[in-house]
């Protein structure tokens, strides 16, 4: 997938200088913010992503240099690339959706994305939780769509079928067999957003490494 090769490209070190001190789901997150709004100051982008203004000032540098958005006087606005790139991720990563709190989730704001045919690449769902947390949420939750039912790996039968939240994420992203969806966990909204999202962009790669697909 050419736009994962592509957001890693923005977030990698460049020698001689310092990491960027952001990740592959802030890239993302601007991109839908962009996107959303049309156009965007870049004081507003950097609110939104909680990052400084210099950070971003280096995001967008490299995202000009990739072609995925253009600067003007009114505005940071996504090139037809960029809207390509962000449609290409939607392929693979839905939108997200606001989660109630319940029994399966570690925080007061949930944050769900679904990630499409990733199945065979979830183990128990902690490499979801542990990226999650670097990035400053709670946790995360993993859960499969095995076609019937939504099932948390590496817990024998888990019957969710009488759970609210399992008619709410069926009926809000539509799973297909092999799906797997991840619920972000934090005290905010944007932190759970951040795990959910970052977590999904690392199981969408351990997905397309399986396959052959991502290089």
């Amino acid at each position: 997938m050419r736009g994962l090769k592509v957001i890693g490209s923005i977030v990698e070190k460049k020698a001689p200088g310092v990491p960027p001190s952001y990740v592959e789901a802030h890239v993302l997150m601007a991109l839908e913010k962009i996107s959303s709004r049309g156009i965007i100051g870049r004081q507003r982008l950097s609110k939104t992503l909680r990052v400084g203004e210099g950070t971003v000032r280096t995001m967008l540098k490299r995202l000009i240099h990739e072609g995925i958005v253009k600067v003007s006087r009114g505005g940071i606005t996504l090139t037809q690339e960029g809207k390509k790139l962000l449609a290409e991720f939607r392929e693979e990563i839905s939108e997200e959706i606001r989660v109630p709190k319940t029994k399966i989730t570690v925080g007061e704001v949930n944050v769900a994305v679904l990630v499409h045919g990733a199945a065979s690449a979830v183990n128990k769902g902690m490499e979801q939780r542990d990226t999650a947390i670097k990035v400053g949420a709670l946790g995360a939750t993993t859960l499969i769509f095995d076609g019937v039912k939504l099932i948390i790996p590496g817990v024998e039968e888990v019957e969710l079928e009488e759970e609210s939240i399992y008619r709410y994420l069926i009926s809000k992203l539509k799973p297909k067999r092999g799906d797997v969806i991840i619920i972000g966990s934090a005290d905010d909204e944007y932190r759970a957003s951040l795990g959910a999202k970052m977590a999904a962009i690392e199981l969408l790669k351990a997905k397309l490494e399986g396959t052959g697909d991502f290089r």
